[in-house]
């Protein structure tokens, strides 16, 4: 029983890292892209951002 629950624990901590990770990396491309320094260097060297394929996107279904 005292396995299950740690199990449980592990798999709970995991995946609240994983959505804090998703949270920070969200919130700092949004605060960089939107910053002065960002847009000034966005107008300056036309960078935009190139859409990166998820993992998921590589399913071997789609071959």
């Amino acid at each position: 029983m005292e396995v299950i629950k740690m199990f449980k624990s592990i798999i709970i901590f995991i995946v609240s890292l994983f959505i804090l990770y998703l949270v920070i990396e969200n919130a700092v491309k949004n605060g960089i892209n939107r910053s002065k320094i960002g847009q000034l260097l966005e107008s300056k060297y036309g960078f935009e951002e190139t859409k990166k394929s998820s993992f998921l996107d590589d399913d071997l279904d789609k071959e």
